[in-house]
């Protein structure tokens, strides 16, 4: 079966975006963009709410057909612009580039998604995470930790009273001080 796999950059303080949804912050070299393309192109599909859909959809269409954009930037344009992607959107009626808008993150249609044939899901956005969370369907968190404190903006975890045990998977560091930290959700005990 595959796996939903919250997939994000975060600060050093735990933000995801500094005010007015900035990631002027993000350190993203050649060296962690070929790493991310490589992860992401594995991937079955994109699990994306409204707004980051909306982001990614103003740029990525036609990335690769810049000059200024060669190298790990247009490989990533083909590879968003071929990939399957969901937005979840209560009011987004239809979207282009290979996207399939979901109103509503019911547990029993996402169960059938990770049922399909193919790569796992990288789920992106910290509200639609949230959402997720709630219903116990993140199998993963791929987080890539950035070597700055911005101090504030939107939390990559929005409070919860749900705890989730974790156990971790792999790390990788960056030449430019980023952090990959790779965790699995533990498993439980069985009852006996």
């Amino acid at each position: 079966m595959r796996k939903i796999i919250y997939f994000m950059s975060m600060s050093l303080d735990g933000y995801i975006e500094g005010p007015d949804r900035d990631i002027g912050w993000h350190q993203v070299d050649d060296e962690l963009h070929h790493a991310l393309n490589e992860r992401l192109a594995a991937m079955g599909g994109f699990l994306h709410g409204r707004v980051v859909h909306e982001l990614m959809a103003d740029f990525w269409p036609t990335a690769d057909q810049d000059p200024a954009n060669a190298g790990p930037t247009a490989d990533f344009a083909v590879i968003w612009q071929d990939m399957p992607k969901y937005v979840y959107s209560r009011t987004l009626q239809r979207a282009d580039w290979n996207t399939t808008v979901v109103h509503d993150v019911v547990a029993e249609e996402v169960m059938a998604l990770k049922e399909q044939p193919g790569g796992d899901l990288a789920l992106g956005g910290a509200g639609l995470a949230a959402s997720f969370a709630a219903l116990d369907l993140i199998d993963e968190y791929w987080i890539y930790v950035h070597p700055v404190l911005i101090g504030r903006g939107k939390p990559m975890f929005p409070s919860t009273d749900t705890m989730t045990d974790l156990r971790l998977a792999g790390t990788m560091a960056f030449g430019n001080g980023v952090v990959e930290l790779r965790y699995e959700r533990a498993e439980k005990p069985s009852a006996h």
